[in-house]
């Protein structure tokens, strides 16, 4: 594994490994793209963690929809609301120094009109400090796209598996099979054209993934989608091997799980036994 840190892995320019000194900002997202680097992003739901991923040279976060499964235990991203969002979103925010925080717009949030996502999205960035949103869904939600854009705010979008609307597609599976996928494609495009500044292609083919981000010139992030996309994104807590039953298509590249149970089970026995705290834990 590579010791090297953000300041020696790239030159000032580069999104992943650029040296430090101000916010990554949607343009550097869109030069990343011309240039044909890749870059990652994760997902932080609080502020350690996202400090600990904004001096790794991570440059985007996403405070996701997802934290109603991982932070707050639900079984799906719906029950979860712009309130329990925000505070997380503001821990991000204050934990971070380089990353671009991106902030989900959760079920309810921004589907009935373009003024109720105008409204989320100011809670977002007025109470949060968040940079930017990102909204599920393609021509549906254009409007929304729109009009947040109009106002100031850059709009990530969200195309394939939308874990919003799981109810409505029989579960998580691939989307964008056969015909569904030019419709995928001519989505993509439309919120291209509304102003959407990236969008994430998740569980979908890895050739249609391609195709889309070669046609667009705005990045496609993967997440389930193949190599060809111009960024990747995981769920950190799968990644870290929190997840008991991750999908396909995430890599685990630690085991926290294991390494939480052995301290946890140390933690117990010393105190158990008496071992701790010892003297050198001890104020005199």
């Amino acid at each position: 594994m590579s010791s090297a840190t953000p300041e020696s892995t790239g030159s000032p320019t580069t999104l992943y490994g650029g040296q430090a000194g101000r916010r990554v900002t949607v343009r550097d997202l869109a030069a990343a793209k011309a240039r044909g680097e890749k870059w990652p992003m994760l997902t932080a739901y609080d502020a350690m963690t996202a400090r600990v991923f904004d001096q790794a040279g991570v440059p985007v976060l996403l405070v996701g929809d997802s934290a109603a499964m991982v932070v707050y235990g639900y079984d799906s991203t719906v029950p979860v609301t712009v309130g329990d969002l925000l505070p997380l979103t503001a821990a991000v925010v204050r934990g971070s120094s380089r990353a671009l925080v991106v902030a989900d717009l959760p079920f309810g949030s921004y589907q009935s009109s373009p003024a109720q996502a105008l409204e989320s999205a100011a809670r977002f960035m007025k109470e949060a400090g968040a940079h930017a949103v990102k909204l599920e869904g393609g021509r549906r939600v254009l409007p929304q796209v729109e009009t947040l854009v109009s106002a100031g705010v850059p709009v990530m979008a969200h195309l394939g598996l939308t874990p919003q609307s799981v109810n409505t597609m029989g579960g998580y599976r691939v989307q964008g099979r056969g015909e569904s996928g030019e419709e995928l494609m001519a989505d993509a495009k439309d919120l291209e054209r509304a102003g959407a500044f990236a969008v994430v292609l998740e569980c979908v083919p890895a050739d249609l993934a391609e195709r889309v981000t070669t046609s667009l010139s705005i990045p496609t992030i993967g997440i389930g989608a193949g190599p060809a996309t111009d960024a990747q994104v995981l769920v950190w807590q799968d990644l870290m091997g929190l997840t008991p039953h991750p999908a396909k298509f995430v890599k685990q590249y630690a085991n926290l799980a294991e390494d939480l149970d052995h301290a946890a089970r140390a933690f117990a026995t010393e105190v158990a036994t008496g071992a701790f705290p010892a003297p050198e834990h001890t104020y005199s």
